[in-house]
């Protein structure tokens, strides 16, 4: 039995905990359900919920219709290699923040992320007007580029915050002892900020999965993801809820998988520092 109001708090906060989750899950829920109905039964009203016929119809139809593993692949290369290039870039720009500050830091620091809060649609014309003088329309290597430099604010702030928890002194022993500026980065400060580390890369690639604006914006058909591969399923003739939602249980399938054996590292990083 419940003894105290502590008991009852936790029993209430455990409950709405459960709430929130499976109120955020039953999207997810719904879609894949769908997925195994038939276009009749996606649209019925009421709407079924375990009371119809499964198939994997859609499944087939989806893969014949188009090359899930190759938009898989450019998923996979776009996510990866953004993730690269911004921690490459974010580790040693988040050192200096951290442990050679200069005046104006902190401003530097508001100014990178206020650059997330402009709608990615006021810079589209420039960007694509760049990327077609360049040839980098449609390639995984723009993707990359683009990707990098929209999620880097972020790569920055997290990496900062989790190197202020590390005690300067140990970098000052370090170099006493005739560690280089980049032997201290890489053989000191980046195996204690590991956890951090861990957490902002598996961040990244979520974010880099899951953006759809630019990849529907500089890709046609070669370097599309599958951001592009879901979007695919909505044409003139309407929307085809069934096979739009295998097409989207197929793409969101492998982050959750990553997201679910990697919870553990990604909320050990995420106290690690960067939220408190």
């Amino acid at each position: 039995m419940l003894s105290n109001k502590t008991d009852y708090r936790k029993l209430l906060m455990t409950l709405l905990a459960w709430s929130v989750g499976l109120l955020i899950f039953f999207p997810i829920l719904w879609t894949i359900l769908t997925s195994f109905k038939t276009e009749a039964d996606a649209i019925a009203s009421p709407p079924l919920f375990l009371s119809f016929d499964w198939t994997l119809e859609n499944y087939t139809e989806v893969q014949e219709r188009s090359n899930y593993f190759r938009h898989f692949w450019n998923s996979v290369v776009i996510s990866l290699g953004s993730t690269v290039l911004g921690l490459l870039i974010a580790i040693p720009a988040a050192w200096a923040m951290a442990f050679v500050p200069a005046k104006n830091t902190k401003n530097i620091l508001m100014w990178m992320l206020s650059t997330k809060m402009l709608p990615p649609v006021g810079v589209l014309i420039p960007i694509f007007l760049i990327f077609r003088d360049t040839g980098l329309l449609d390639t995984l290597t723009g993707l990359v580029i683009v990707l990098t430099l929209i999620n880097l604010p972020i790569i920055v702030w997290m990496l900062y915050t989790y190197f202020k928890e590390i005690p300067g002194e140990i970098l000052e022993a370090a170099r006493m002892d005739g560690a280089t500026l980049w032997s201290e980065i890489i053989h000191v400060l980046t195996p204690m900020a590991l956890p951090g580390i861990a957490s902002t890369m598996l961040l990244n690639i979520i974010l880099a999965w899951n953006e759809a604006f630019w990849t529907l914006s500089l890709t046609a058909a070669k370097a599309a993801p599958l951001t592009a591969f879901i979007a695919s399923y909505s044409s003139p003739e309407g929307l085809f809820y069934a096979k739009l939602s295998a097409a989207s249980t197929m793409a969101i399938a492998p982050i959750l998988i990553m997201g679910w054996f990697s919870q553990k590292q990604l909320v050990r990083g995420l106290t690690f520092g960067a939220v408190k």
